[in-house]
């Protein structure tokens, strides 16, 4: 359900860089402490390839103190008995590529007083090659792992013994040991074969048609947002698998599978769903033409054999969510092309629209609906996963009773497709950050769900369970929105 009111929030108190006292050029993350006494926001330096800084305010927005972290801090993250705070420390390359500092993680200790925190209280665990295992991606040849590696984002297991982060780009997860403040691996997430079964997708924006199937395609899962969820005494990760490459002036992987037409040869070994003989067809029938997989985005920075060919046609993101094996990053699930199947469904005129225009077809060439964000929670008993979908809008709803099982539940959306540009009229576009309210701490008695939107700027609340607590919300708040069952 969606708060349906165009009130003005009153504005409290507007906080400008400048009363920081640190050099900035942006703000990237927020973070409340789990007791609530205080707020931490990261804030890049003006270059963003030098050391930024972690500010700390009290809930009125005073300025208490900050600490200097790696470069580029990206999220925060407190652990869950607040003792602690995570930062993903970025560390993009400037634009021209001449300088490319190292990602970290900087974990600072916040029970002192907030007030007399400095930079003795902050730990910043590097990546050393011996914890890399063997298949870990680099980007940019050479660069060194600890240079090429990027921090994006930051889960902690419910006892805070060990934190897990997502490198986007590496198509990777590190584990933190928040004991000894030290990363023990990096292992790679490896590739999602859309050859097989249950793995299809629509590869082309250029063949006028909502065309799901299996391709010859290794697409990297290269997760955005990542988290925990703890079951039946197991732990696991749950990824939303949005994809990304690195597209600089002075270096970009980024390319399209025509453009490297010439530099395959395609081999059957790396496939479930194809001999060598259906491989050799598709290529003669013209599998590199635009209105096959020629328009799929792809990378350079990929595997090559001893003939400088590539031996696999390598895809971006794994248009999914996934569960893994926390123990032993094993993949336990994956959605498959549920996501693309889903919303041809319930969208067939804007069927992988971008989230700036409502187009037919525009993304299925990039990244398809680029899930983007996941989070867990209990609504009557039973805990669901929710990923929302940054380009189509909406959020997907997953059963996770059977973690290594979960099963479809809902999808609903309360974006509204006029067939142009995306205006003001067009609802709630492109969800970015998602947070749960349970019950017991919800103003309505209900479970919640909050969704932040980045094109349309604006938060929707969904109010979520058992009918029967509906009484307890206001008017507006009705459920409004496509849903899907």
């Amino acid at each position: 359900m969606k708060k349906d009111s165009t009130a003005d929030i009153p504005l409290l108190k507007r906080v400008p860089l400048s009363d920081f006292g640190v050099e900035a050029s942006d703000l990237t993350s927020v973070a409340i402490h789990p007791g609530g006494g205080y707020i931490a926001v990261s804030v890049p330096a003006a270059d963003k390839t030098d050391d930024g800084h972690i500010v700390f305010m009290s809930i009125d927005g005073e300025p208490l103190s900050n600490v200097r972290v790696g470069a580029l801090p990206d999220m925060l993250a407190f652990t869950p008995d607040g003792s602690q705070l995570l930062v993903a420390n970025e560390g993009e390359p400037s634009d021209d590529y001449t300088v490319n500092p190292e990602g970290s993680v900087s974990i600072i200790d916040v029970t002192s007083s907030i007030e007399d925190i400095n930079e003795r209280h902050v730990t910043t665990a590097a990546f050393s090659e011996n914890i890399i295992e063997d298949g870990v991606r680099k980007v940019h040849p050479e660069s060194t792992y600890a240079e090429d590696l990027e921090p994006e984002y930051i889960t902690v297991d419910k006892d805070g013994k060990y934190a897990y982060v997502a490198l986007q780009e590496n198509n990777a997860i590190a584990k933190l040991d928040l004991e000894t403040k030290k990363f023990i691996s990096v292992q790679s997430l490896g590739f999602k074969d859309f050859s097989a079964q249950n793995n299809k997708l629509d590869a082309s924006n250029e063949d006028d048609a909502i065309d799901i199937r299996n391709w010859p395609v290794l697409s990297m899962f290269q997760p955005d947002g990542i988290t925990t969820f703890e079951s039946g005494g197991n732990s696991y990760i749950l990824s939303a698998n949005e994809g990304d490459v690195q597209d600089w002036k002075g270096f970009s992987e980024e390319t399209r599978v025509a453009d490297l037409a010439g530099d395959y040869q395609l081999n059957a070994d790396l496939y479930k769903g194809y001999n060598q003989n259906q491989l050799d067809r598709l290529v003669k029938n013209g599998l590199f033409e635009e209105n096959q997989l020629g328009r799929l985005t792809t990378s350079i920075s990929q595997p090559k054999n001893d003939q400088g060919k590539y031996e696999a046609i390598y895809g971006i993101g794994g248009r999914s969510f996934s569960v893994w094996h926390a123990k032993s990053m094993e993949l336990a699930y994956d959605s498959g092309d549920d996501f693309e199947q889903i919303t041809a469904k319930v969208y067939p005129d804007y069927f992988n629209s971008t989230n700036d225009e409502d187009k037919l077809d525009n993304r299925s060439d990039d990244k398809g609906p680029e899930p983007e964000s996941v989070i867990t929670g209990e609504v009557d008993g039973t805990p669901y996963a929710f990923i929302g979908l940054e380009r189509q809008g909406g959020i997907m709803v997953y059963d996770l009773t059977k973690p290594t099982k979960p099963k479809f539940s809902t999808y609903f959306s309360s974006r509204v497709f006029n067939g142009g540009d995306v205006t003001t009229e067009s609802g709630d576009v492109a969800p970015e950050g998602l947070t749960f309210i349970p019950a017991t701490e919800s103003p309505t008695g209900q479970e919640l769900l909050l969704a932040a939107h980045e094109v349309s700027g604006t938060i929707a609340a969904y109010s979520l369970g058992d009918d029967s607590k509906r009484d307890k919300l206001p008017e507006n708040a009705k459920a409004k929105g496509k849903a899907f069952e």
